[in-house]
C-alpha cells in the first residue's frame, strides 16, 4: 500500500537533488548568444558552408554535413530553417564541405558545393543553388595510398586564384608528418562538359598528435590555413606555383584541447580576422588576418569570443550585409546538438573589433 508514496518521494528526491547539481554547474553568463540556432539533423552536425546568392543576398544558403554513414548535406535559409527540396541524404560520412563561384563546365560557369565523403574516399560535387550532383558518382583521391586512414577524407578547402582556376585542398584522417598530408587538386571541364580532378601537389606538415581537419582558404590574400589539432595552425601559399614552404605557425597555446574550425572575417579585401576555435573551451581565439607591419605571417592574439556553441569544430563567415538580420556579417558554427549557431557578426565584435 506504501509503494506509491515510496515512489513519490524517491521522484522527489531525484528532481531536488539534479536541480541542486544543475545550480551548482557553472554558467557562462559572458556567452555570446546565436540570433538563430538551425532546425536539428537526423545525426551529426559537423561543418557548415555558406552561399551568397549573387542576384539576392538575402536568399543565400548554409550548406551542413550530417557526418554518418547514412548522412547528407542539409540546406538551410538564413532563419535556421531546414530547405527539404535541396537537401541531400545518403552520403557515406559526409565530413567537412565548403563552396565556390564561377566553375567553368559545358560552356557555363557554374557555383559548386564540395563535400569531402570519408567512407567512399571521394569528393561530392553539388551546383548551387539546386544542390543536383554534377561528379558522375565523386571524384576519388589520395589514389594509390595505402590503408584506410590515409584515405579517408576530412577537410575541404576551395581556393579560386586570380585567372579563376578552381582547386580544391583535401585533407585525410592520417598521413605522414612531412610535406604530404594534404592534396591540392584542379577541378576542372575534362573536354566532355564532365567534372575532373587533377592532383598539382602534396604539402603540409603533420605533429602526429591527433589529426587535421579544419582547412581555410584566403582568396584574396592566397593563403591556406589549417588546424593541427593539439598543436597549431599551420600557414602555406594557396598556390602551388609558390612552392611548400610553412609560412607561419600559430596559435600554439592557450588552447584548452584541440585547436578546430577556422574562419576569416574580412574587414577589406587584405585585413580582418582569423578566428580559431577552441573546442572544448567553447570560445574562439582571434588572430590579426594580416599580420604585423615587420611581418605579415606574425598572426598575433587579439581576443577570445566565448559562445553558446559546444564542442564546436566547423564554423564558416561571411563578411558583409546579407539581409536585416545580417547587415554586418554572418558567422555560423557548428555545435554538438545536431545545430548549426547563426551569428551577428556585430555581436561578436563588441568593442573590441572591427564590423564591416
Amino acid at each position: 500500500m506504501n509503494k506509491p508514496n515510496s515512489i513519490l518521494c524517491l521522484t522527489t528526491s531525484i528532481l531536488l537533488f539534479t536541480a541542486a547539481c544543475s545550480q551548482n554547474q557553472p554558467v557562462n553568463t559572458a556567452a555570446i548568444k546565436p540570433l538563430y540556432v538551425t532546425e536539428p539533423l537526423q545525426f551529426d552536425s559537423d561543418d557548415p558552408a555558406i552561399w551568397v546568392n549573387p542576384a539576392d543576398s538575402s536568399k543565400s544558403l548554409i550548406i551542413g554535413t550530417d557526418k554518418d554513414e547514412n548522412g547528407g548535406l542539409y540546406v538551410f535559409d538564413l532563419q535556421g530553417k531546414i530547405i527539404k527540396e535541396k537537401t541531400v541524404k545518403g552520403l557515406k560520412r559526409p565530413n567537412n564541405v565548403d563552396v565556390a563561384y564561377g566553375l567553368n563546365l559545358g560552356g557555363k560557369k557554374v557555383d559548386i558545393a564540395v563535400a569531402t565523403e570519408r567512407m567512399t574516399h571521394k569528393l561530392r560535387v553539388f551546383s548551387l543553388p539546386d544542390m543536383k550532383p554534377i561528379d558522375n558518382g565523386g571524384l576519388p583521391m589520395f589514389e594509390g595510398e595505402t590503408g584506410e586512414l590515409y584515405r579517408d577524407l576530412m577537410g575541404i578547402g576551395m581556393y579560386t586564384d586570380p585567372q579563376g582556376q578552381i582547386y580544391a585542398i583535401v585533407g585525410r584522417k592520417s598521413g605522414p608528418k612531412e610535406g604530404e598530408y594534404l592534396w591540392q587538386y584542379l577541378l576542372e571541364d575534362n573536354g566532355k562538359g564532365q567534372l575532373k580532378a587533377t592532383l598539382k601537389r602534396k604539402f603540409g606538415k603533420y605533429s602526429g598528435k591527433k589529426e587535421i581537419e579544419s582547412i581555410a582558404v584566403d582568396n584574396e590574400l592566397g593563403y591556406i590555413y589549417y588546424s593541427d589539432e593539439q598543436f597549431g595552425v599551420r600557414k602555406y601559399y594557396a598556390d602551388p606555383a609558390k612552392g611548400n614552404q610553412e609560412l607561419a605557425l600559430f596559435a600554439t597555446t592557450g588552447f584548452k584541447e584541440d585547436n578546430e574550425g577556422i574562419s576569416i572575417y574580412k574587414t577589406t579585401d587584405s585585413t580582418g580576422y582569423i578566428l580559431v576555435s577552441d573546442q572544448a573551451a567553447n570560445h574562439f581565439q582571434v588572430f590579426n588576418r594580416e599580420g604585423t607591419k615587420q611581418d605579415p605571417n606574425k598572426h598575433v592574439l587579439i581576443t577570445s569570443i566565448p559562445t553558446s556553441t559546444n564542442n564546436s569544430d566547423g564554423s564558416d563567415i561571411y563578411s558583409k550585409a546579407l539581409n536585416n538580420d545580417f547587415k554586418h556579417g554572418l558567422f555560423v558554427a557548428m555545435s554538438d546538438n545536431k545545430t548549426f549557431q547563426l551569428y551577428r557578426w556585430e555581436d561578436l565584435a563588441g568593442k573590441k573589433l572591427k564590423v564591416r
